[in-house]
């Protein structure tokens, strides 16, 4: 069943829209994540939204550039869910939908990975065809085409030098690229400012 409704979506415009493939309905963002136009760093004033945006057409690049694979449908052998939210001097950057889909040239979704995001509530997808692999914050990253130090002006959306990762509220010493999602996980990514108090928690939807 689950395969086949994200076959079906996968042919249709706005397939994101409040709906997610795991049959839970969309939620907003905690308001500790509650996302603002004043999010940016003091010494960069000019990052703006846009600089966090996720560009469809590159889709499936950023997914072979994560070492994931191109999927017709979400896996089933693992399915389990992790939360993140990004900081920037303590204020939310929306964490997009569609992270980890690919898209044709007509700009309708036609692939996805096995990591991946439905929404803007920061719920991180992990439905697999293969069990016991893992799965990492840099995937997202590499999916999600920020942090991959390919910005050379500084901004902090350009590399992870000056981030700081939080795992249900534990700060951690591995680098941002290496933490490991599980399920149920609260992964707080920051920069400058660190947030006060930082999110250990995610309230999950029921289904999730």
């Amino acid at each position: 069943m689950l395969n086949k409704r994200l076959a079906v979506a996968l042919t249709v415009s706005g397939l994101l829209a409040g709906v997610t493939a795991c049959g839970a309905p969309a939620q907003t963002a905690p308001a500790s994540a509650t996302p603002s136009a004043s999010a940016t760093h003091s010494a960069s004033a000019t990052t703006a939204a846009a600089d966090w945006g996720l560009d469809p057409a590159a889709g499936a690049q950023r997914i072979k550039s994560a070492g994931l694979d191109i999927l017709t449908a979400e896996g089933t052998a693992e399915h389990y869910h992790a939360h993140l939210d990004v900081l920037v001097d303590g204020k939310a950057v929306p964490v997009p939908a569609e992270i980890g889909f690919s898209f044709g040239a007509d700009g309708q979704p036609n692939g996805i990975s096995a990591l991946h995001t439905h929404d803007t509530t920061g719920v991180i997808h992990i439905e697999a065809p293969t069990a016991g692999l893992k799965y990492t914050l840099g995937q997202v990253l590499s999916e999600w085409g920020v942090l991959d130090g390919k910005d050379a002006t500084g901004a902090p959306h350009g590399g992870t030098g000056g981030w700081t990762v939080y795992l249900n509220g534990v700060k951690q010493s591995a680098p941002v690229s290496d933490v490991v999602l599980k399920a149920h996980d609260e992964v707080v990514l920051s920069f400058g400012s660190a947030p006060s108090p930082v999110p250990s928690s995610y309230n999950f939807p029921a289904g999730l």
